[in-house]
């Protein structure tokens, strides 16, 4: 559930949902946020290079330095893109276009190298565009194949073969006990959860394809990996820990996960939000 378009920070904010079997919000489906929209957009991402460090014989690189805000256009916005594509970032569609779905791409890449997330693209980002860190290892011996979703900086990393294939930007569990009343199986009822996305080792499981229908509302390519708990596209993926304890991720990056995150995969959820 992604939306495309995005006229600032706030529409991002309010443009995602939620997971488990239960753990969707219910979310409005917008026009500019189809599915077949997103398509293009995550196969344009392409699959990220062997490793988001780079190697010590690597040509040094010269980031654009011009300072880029929500909406911006032009060369300096295709160079960040590209960038981000080389380190394991989705920016979505390299089309020198800076809109929500490359927000959403530079808040990760913010997170993981110490940066506060912030739409501007300034001195501080650029410079570690040139030298980037890698995102913290958080099982040591994790098998080759694993998520880790990091819980503290609201980051998952998708390690395939050992390489860092894949970093998003996520919103987990609130933590704000809920009550909410709908219809479900023909009838009214009340589901009442804490909003927790627990921490621990666990295994994907079931999954489905395009939009699913819970009892909280609808996820989009849903991964379950806790019970009732999985990752999946949500229209709205905020800064802060937002869901009933899912692990909402940008749509363009649901688009793509399913290929990448097989069925018995190990999935290590580690961390602690701590709200400013």
């Amino acid at each position: 559930m992604v939306a495309r378009r995005l006229p600032g920070v706030a529409a991002l904010l309010t443009a995602c949902a939620v997971v488990v079997s239960g753990c969707g919000t219910q979310a409005e489906r917008r026009t500019d946020a189809s599915p077949g929209a997103t398509a293009a957009t995550s196969s344009a991402a392409g699959r990220s290079g062997p490793s988001a460090t780079p190697s010590t014989t690597e040509p040094a690189v010269t980031a654009p330095r011009k300072t880029l805000k929500l909406g911006a256009k032009g060369k300096s916005v295709t160079w960040l893109q590209k960038r981000l594509i080389e380190l394991g970032y989705r920016p979505g569609k390299v089309d020198g276009r800076y809109g929500g779905t490359t927000l959403a791409a530079v808040w990760a890449f913010q997170k993981v190298n110490g940066i506060r997330p912030s739409s501007t693209v300034a001195k501080r980002t650029w410079e570690a565009l040139e030298t980037p860190k890698a995102p913290k290892v958080l099982v040591r011996n994790g098998k080759p194949t694993r998520a880790e979703v990091n819980l503290t900086k609201q980051v998952m990393v998708m390690y395939v073969d050992g390489e860092v294939e894949l970093i998003t930007h996520i919103s987990s569990g609130s933590g704000v006990p809920y009550c909410e009343t709908t219809t479900w199986q023909g009838k009214e009822q009340q589901f009442c959860g804490s909003a927790s996305t627990p921490t621990g080792n666990y295994r994907t499981t079931w999954r489905t394809s395009g939009w699913h229908k819970s009892y909280l509302g609808e996820l989009y390519n849903p991964i379950f990996f806790n019970g009732g708990i999985a990752f999946h596209g949500a229209l709205s993926v905020p800064l802060h820990p937002a869901s009933h304890g899912c692990v909402r991720m940008p749509m363009n990056v649901a688009e793509v996960l399913p290929g990448m995150l097989g069925k018995g995969v190990p999935v290590h959820v580690r961390g602690k939000f701590k709200r400013p």
